[in-house]
């Protein structure tokens, strides 16, 4: 970053160094100024300034009059231009489909989320992708050319190189089939594909429940069960890209059948698919008074229908809550053991219903863990909610469009 003997600085560490500026200004909600950039950088004013001075006249940051009162006038502050662009963060899920539009700022523009069947294999389900994006810039009135990249996540392993999924449990004819590269021939812009459960984790570190938390988990609690691990800052993958896999942990030998074809999985045991089950057995058994027995047919009972009723205080919706809630808690004492974080957030519909949900988790999880792994532990719920994923995504579109239009 220096001059020395007359020769120019390196450009790789100038954009290692305009990197680290563009970040910091872009997940600092609240805007920061030049001097507490070149503090927490370790960088010269006169490298600050060059850096800035290069951001601003590709409109990529703008200054604003309101930070702090410095010597009698008030500080400018730094913070991403929102108007250079539009990006959108796509959430598949097993049973649901979500598209955020956001600017440059990652403020939400637009949103459109349907009821959706992963099942019905890539084609048929990438074409409604489509029609759902299309239908979202025309809501914003916009084109496919005003999008600079897109994020999506999907419930499966992701292989990073390939664009791929690889053998995902509950994504039947999914597997190797080539989703980057065919969004891309769609949309003619970078795409960024990752697992659900991993931009879930990105999206509360950036804006949610984890912000400035280096050692983060997010465990989502959708149709299945699956964990994004954030550790030292960066989002463990594993070498297959399979790491977080937790719906898949044994918790009951000989326990029910599971989608990946063990039993007594995780998964099968209080994931929303599972949840769903037990809430319709309840029902058909005789004995059971229940809200839920007003559902018909029994068949469409949901794992958001179970969790609805015992918010309102039904006790057979509570007590399968508190179930997976325990079992949850077991494997995720495992992980708290294994991986030591600051904090896990628990995200996906079915934790959104608060402490109900949370407490018997906290608990199952306390009694299994090492009292060194949970001394400055915090268990709590998404603040993003149904977001987290969606936002995740749009925070991995933004790298790509943000870095593009920064030259790095």
């Amino acid at each position: 970053m220096f001059q020395l003997n007359g020769l120019p600085p390196d450009p790789r560490i100038r954009n290692s160094n305009k990197l680290s500026v563009l970040n910091l200004i872009r997940f600092t909600p609240e805007g920061v100024s030049r001097a507490d950039l070149a503090r927490q950088l370790g960088l010269s004013r006169a490298a600050i300034t060059s850096i800035i001075n290069d951001l601003l006249e590709v409109e990529l940051v703008r200054e604003t009059i309101n930070g702090p009162v410095t010597g009698g006038r008030r500080s400018k502050l730094l913070g991403i231009h929102p108007e250079g662009g539009y990006v959108t963060g796509v959430d598949i899920g097993a049973t649901h489909l979500g598209l955020l539009l956001a600017n440059l700022s990652a403020q939400v523009v637009h949103e459109i989320e349907i009821p959706f069947d992963v099942c019905r294999g890539p084609e048929i389900c990438l074409a409604k992708v489509d029609d759902l994006m299309r239908e979202l810039l025309v809501r914003a009135d916009l084109k496919l050319d005003d999008v600079s990249a897109v994020g999506v996540g999907v419930p499966g392993p992701v292989v990073e190189q390939a664009g791929a999924v690889i053998g995902p449990p509950i994504m039947p004819g999914w597997d190797h089939f080539p989703i980057q590269s065919h969004l891309q021939n769609l949309w003619n812009c970078p795409i960024a594909l990752n697992n659900d459960a991993e931009l879930g984790a990105v999206g509360e570190w950036a804006y949610g429940a984890g912000r400035g938390e280096r050692h983060l988990l997010y465990i989502k609690v959708g149709y299945g069960v699956g964990a994004g691990l954030l550790i030292d800052g960066q989002i463990y993958r594993g070498a297959t890209g399979s790491a977080g896999e937790i719906g898949h942990i044994t918790i009951i030998d000989r326990g029910p059948l599971c989608t990946c074809g063990n039993r007594g999985c995780l998964e099968a045991l209080a994931g929303g698919r599972a949840i769903a089950e037990q809430a319709k057995h309840a029902v058909r058994a005789s004995g059971h008074r229940t809200q839920l027995s007003s559902i018909e047919p029994v068949d469409s009972i949901s794992s958001l229908d179970v969790a609805s009723a015992a918010r309102l205080g039904d006790l057979v919706a509570q007590e399968i809550i508190t179930e997976a809630g325990n079992y949850l808690g077991i494997a995720i004492a495992n992980l708290i053991n294994i991986v030591n974080p600051g904090m896990i957030v628990i995200g996906g519909g079915v934790a959104q219903i608060g402490d109900l949900f949370l407490e018997p988790i906290r608990r199952s999880a306390s009694e299994r863990s090492l009292e060194a792994a949970v001394q400055r532990l915090r268990i709590t719920a998404a603040t993003l909610g149904r977001r987290s994923t969606s936002m995740g995504a749009v925070v991995q579109a933004l790298t790509i469009a943000l870095y593009e239009k920064a030259s790095l």
